[in-house]
């Protein structure tokens, strides 16, 4: 993908990248050490399998979404998305981690994004994927965003037991006032 909606997927998603290295390398020095952590190992496989598809970029593929308006909605989404998981990722601080963990002295977020979403990060992670998937229409691109949701939905119910084992009736009355993944879809979750 050429253009300017190309530079502005590679600049939303390598601005993503070089905030969650260098939270990371701060957390690894600097963070809180955690007690509990789970499921690392999918995450890892969802990589390297994105990264396969994007090996396989010589070969001819067809692009499923295309024109001004999609490339126009995409690009609101994908830089929305982007500033939403950012705040997300600066309000979590040194409580954030790559895999579902529960660390010492860990805290309950549940104010700005947190106030929004339980899952903030993913909920502008995925709206970043979206935005991709409308500026860039093709279908390994495609392919890429649904193996993504099918990854955080499994680590998002990963994280909300976790979450209920370490916060009991906190998490849960969070849980009944605040929408999962989706601003506005109240209800199960």
């Amino acid at each position: 993908m050429a253009g300017w909606s190309g530079m502005l997927i590679k600049f939303c998603w390598i601005a993503w990248a070089a905030v969650w290295a260098g939270g990371w390398l701060y957390n690894l020095a600097r963070g809180p050490r955690t007690r509990i952590t789970s499921f690392h190992w999918t995450g890892l496989a969802i990589v390297a399998a994105l990264l396969l598809m994007e090996r396989m970029g010589g070969l001819p593929e067809p692009v499923l979404i295309r024109g001004p308006v999609p490339a126009a909605v995409g690009a609101v989404v994908l830089v929305g998305g982007t500033a939403f998981t950012l705040w997300a990722r600066a309000v979590l601080g040194r409580m954030w981690s790559s895999a579902p963990a529960v660390k010492e002295t860990h805290e309950l977020r549940t104010d700005g994004p947190y106030a929004v979403t339980r899952h903030p990060i993913y909920t502008g992670m995925l709206g970043m994927a979206l935005g991709t998937v409308l500026m860039d229409g093709r279908v390994r691109i495609v392919l890429g965003a649904a193996a993504f949701l099918v990854y955080i939905l499994v680590k998002m119910r990963v994280e909300e037991r976790l979450m209920v084992e370490t916060f009991g009736d906190g998490y849960r009355k969070y849980r009944r006032r605040t929408p999962q993944l989706v601003p506005w879809m109240r209800g199960r979750g």
